[in-house]
């Protein structure tokens, strides 16, 4: 999986491309624990070059909620593809996360 952070002030932007499963989610974990390092972040994920998430990718997902939601700060995620979605959708995750 390739991750590319770009920053705009206190908004990070996460474009993730490839697949999010049980081998990268610690990438991401690892790169969303070097951004919580800083300030108080509000982070958007890209999902246009996303082809799948696992349940590892979820828990990632799930764990970066609960810190900007502890820091006051948001998260989205953007341009995920139908397969993305359904698997959002089947865990109860797109009632839980901005998805748009």
């Amino acid at each position: 999986m390739k991750i590319t952070t770009t920053m705009e002030g206190n908004l990070a932007r996460l474009e993730l491309e490839g697949r999010l499963d049980t081998v990268t989610s610690s990438q991401l974990a690892t790169e969303l624990g070097h951004l919580f390092e800083g300030e108080a972040l509000s982070l958007i994920f890209d999902f246009r070059e996303l082809e799948y998430i696992s349940s590892a990718g979820l828990r990632v997902l799930l764990t970066a909620q609960k810190k900007v939601k502890s820091l006051g700060t948001a998260l989205e995620i953007v341009n995920a593809n139908e397969s993305v979605k359904e698997v959002f959708d089947i865990t109860g995750f797109s009632g839980i996360l901005t998805i748009s």
